[in-house]
């Protein structure tokens, strides 16, 4: 296995907690719930989708330090986005979620030791994946869709 930069993986991880609140800073409801751009999700739903995943992303990573080979099943965010009462949730608890979610799995991942980051479990979509890969895939989310609220922020004039 090769050598993990553990606190490096764990910073990035944290920081993208700092990046998401930046992106939606100052911004009404009504922006936030708007559609800037036709047939794409709204900033607030962007954010709920978000909160939706962090959990199944801490469940991912804590499923494969503490189990062996666990299973890791996979979701689709278009059935949660349809199902999940998105109109009906406050952002900002959403944002609050994706914290302490990130800080609860960051304080767990630093008592970890470093061999276990080469620990696998298997998704059901992805196949084997690594612990690391899970933190960098968990740490890729964030800055992927705040590319999406960067857009619709530029189609408001926000």
């Amino acid at each position: 296995m090769r050598d993990v930069d553990k606190d490096k993986l764990i910073r990035d991880y944290l920081e993208g907690v700092t990046q998401l609140q930046d992106s939606v800073a100052r911004l009404t409801d009504e922006q936030r719930r708007s559609h800037p751009v036709a047939g794409k999700w709204s900033i607030h739903e962007v954010v709920c989708h978000l909160a939706d995943f962090e959990p199944i992303m801490t469940d991912r990573m804590t499923r494969v330090i503490a189990l062996e080979k666990p299973d890791l099943l996979g979701a689709d965010e278009s059935l949660f986005a349809k199902s999940l009462a998105y109109d009906a949730r406050d952002f900002d608890e959403q944002l609050r979620l994706i914290a302490v979610l990130r800080s609860h799995t960051a304080r767990i991942l630093k008592a970890t030791p470093e061999a276990a980051f080469g620990r696998i479990g298997v998704h059901s979509e992805a196949g084997p994946l690594t612990l690391e890969q899970l933190i960098q895939r968990a740490t890729n989310h964030l800055p992927h869709h705040i590319a999406f609220i960067k857009e619709k922020r530029a189609a408001l004039g926000a």
